[in-house]
């Protein structure tokens, strides 16, 4: 087969001709679920993505091996405490984790896997790390995160070609969620929209003392401006 422009083209074209053959999904879809062809999973979804802030400087004062064992810590908790909330895994990208959360819980559930992997990054990595690598402690480095968090109608599309394919997630839920985990305010580690905000149970709202854990704040997305929710207060696992 000749990968060439009239092969290209026509590709193009067929893609573009599509007519996807939409569900309801009940569950958080795998790659497996959906179809290649024309397949399309919708669900109503909370969407959450965790970022290791800072990897860049890390690659570039670290040896590699330190590097690669802070961002396997990372992901390794992040993706342990996502799962321990209810969330399912369904993207790595780098030093990136992005777990869906379905159910009556969801946007709480979710919210409070955010606080606690912040902790556990300030608590366990972080210290941890500074103790046991001198490019850490001599760089004065501070390892970092940011979790962003958003709930709403998703699809679930799957793309690529036979053997190497994977699920594209189609819906403002997911893309502004990556967006918000992207946010670099400091002090502040955990951003909820003003969806997810709304739905929180007083579990998820509150902090240790009882006190509203959220301040509001305003982000610009696609060209809107929207008003989203910052928390500073970490939860122990």
């Amino acid at each position: 087969m000749s990968v060439n422009e009239e092969f290209l083209k026509d590709r193009v074209d067929t893609l573009f001709g599509t007519t996807f053959n939409e569900r309801d999904g009940r569950v958080v879809p795998t790659t497996a679920d959906v179809a290649l062809k024309d397949g399309a999973v919708k669900i109503d979804a909370t969407f959450l993505y965790t970022d290791l802030a800072g990897s860049a400087k890390l690659s570039s004062v670290c040896p590699w091996s330190t590097t690669a064992k802070i961002i396997r810590a990372f992901l390794d908790c992040s993706t342990r405490l996502i799962v321990k909330h209810g969330g399912a895994i369904r993207s790595f990208d780098g030093d990136r984790v992005m777990g869906v959360f379905i159910g009556d819980a969801k946007n709480s559930n979710a919210a409070i896997c955010g606080r606690e992997i912040h902790w556990t990054v300030r608590k366990v990595i972080s210290p941890k790390a500074r103790a046991k690598f001198n490019s850490i402690k001599n760089n004065d480095i501070e390892i970092r995160n940011c979790s962003g968090i958003d709930t709403g109608e998703v699809r679930a599309v799957r793309s690529g070609i036979r053997d190497n394919n994977d699920l594209i997630w189609v819906g403002k839920a997911a893309s502004f969620s990556a967006k918000l985990s992207d946010v670099r305010d400091t002090g502040y580690h955990t951003y909820i929209s003003s969806r997810v905000y709304n739905k929180l149970n007083e579990k998820a709202k509150q902090d240790g003392d009882g006190n509203n854990a959220w301040s509001s704040t305003q982000f610009s997305f696609a060209g809107k401006t929207e008003t989203v929710y910052k928390s500073n207060h970490w939860k122990k696992p």
